[in-house]
């Protein structure tokens, strides 16, 4: 016998909302990719969309020096091209910034002094005078070119190489490693003694946890940094150390995991952690044994979180590590390159999937063991 199964309103709406999902977190991704890997120059003037069409730029160039005039019949003239190497297609020029388009390409220009200039589709260009030019310097030229489309991994090399990069690198790894590791060891042992332990005051504590999820960050950051200061100067532990940050996170970590850790724990079976108190298991046997395991799809998306959280984390480096070159992290040393502006947008979008590359191996490394584990779960 064969049965058919109708899929009911509710199934659509799940799958629509998942592909919208996936839409946009998709799109912005491929832009952020497209933009990373196109010239710098056509980045700056339109958007990704258009990266597979032709651009339109006015540019600045400056004509050679006046040492590299010859003489034709009577006059003296300077030729080269506009573009050096790169391809495109001139379609105005002038020889003012005013009127960066007052000629049409092809047309001999009438300048000052008699002197003629004349640009070509190609960029090929040449200035004419009835007399030697002068100087150390060419005149400029402006015009607006026709430039197809460009991709390059130079914004990928200037990034790779700047100097400083690889240490910043190593000082995020050193940030993000125990600053993950310490909040799920502390909050694992907090989680199992809020759900399982029997204990005064137990209601209030989980009412706390709760309530320091509200606390801003911003806020209570400049306090943490004081107190901080103050029991360094005590033990003599400078300011500027990893130890200081790994607190740090750890402290604004801890109200999220063991929330999300508790919740979870709480939910195992009771009949589970009866039976081993009856067989005489204390509680460190228990959450080692027993809740440990099975708590490790919460741990490992925690993990997940946690690592994301630090790793992108620019602002609680800056206040408790600075900006020398022996602390300062992925983060900051990419905000350096951006300029005092911030307007490399080549740089940003570079640097952006540099940025991604561990946390995406972190996340599927994971992912893999947290499947692992929701089977192992269910099946204990």
């Amino acid at each position: 016998m064969i049965t058919s199964s109708k899929r009911t309103p509710l199934t659509f709406l799940v799958h629509a909302t998942v592909l919208f999902l996936v839409i946009i977190w998709t799109i912005p991704t491929a832009g952020l990719f497209i933009s990373s890997i196109r010239d710098k120059n056509q980045l700056s003037t339109s958007g990704w969309w258009t990266a597979l069409s032709t651009s339109e730029q006015r540019h600045v160039a400056r004509a050679h020096e006046p040492k590299a005039q010859v003489q034709e019949g009577d006059r003296f003239v300077i030729r080269g091209n506009l573009f050096e190497g790169s391809a495109g297609e001139i379609t105005k020029f002038g020889s003012s910034s005013l009127r960066p388009d007052e000629f049409d390409v092809g047309t001999v220009a009438e300048l000052k002094k008699g002197e003629t200039l004349q640009v070509l589709e190609n960029g090929d260009y040449a200035f004419s005078s009835p007399v030697p030019w002068k100087g150390s310097r060419g005149d400029r030229i402006f015009y607006t070119a026709e430039v197809p489309p460009r991709f390059t991994l130079e914004n990928y090399r200037e990034v790779l190489n700047s100097e400083g990069l690889g240490k910043s690198f190593i000082n995020s790894l050193t940030v993000t490693i125990p600053a993950t590791i310490i909040p799920i060891l502390v909050a694992a042992f907090a989680a199992y003694a809020l759900a399982w332990m029997r204990f005064p005051g137990r209601a209030l504590l989980v009412a706390a946890v709760v309530g320091l999820l509200v606390v801003p960050l911003q806020m209570s950051l400049i306090p943490l940094l004081k107190t901080y200061n103050l029991i360094g100067d005590f033990f003599g532990v400078g300011s500027k150390t990893y130890v200081g940050i790994w607190l740090a996170h750890t402290g604004f970590g801890l109200p999220l995991a063991i929330y999300l850790l508790r919740n979870y724990i709480v939910g195992l079976p009771r009949e589970i952690i009866e039976s081993a108190r009856v067989d005489g298991a204390s509680d460190f046997d228990i959450f080692r044994k027993i809740v440990l395991p099975l708590s490790f799809p919460a741990l490992a998306s925690f993990a997940i979180f946690q690592f994301l959280w630090v790793w992108n984390d620019l602002l609680i480096a800056m206040v408790f590590l600075g900006n020398d070159a022996d602390h300062i992290v992925l983060t900051g040393q990419l905000r350096e390159l951006l300029g005092s502006r911030g307007g490399n947008w080549e740089i940003l979008t570079a640097s952006a999937f540099i940025t991604i590359i561990i946390p995406l191996c972190v996340f599927f490394g994971l992912q893999r063991y947290l499947v692992r584990g929701l089977l192992a779960g269910s099946v204990k």
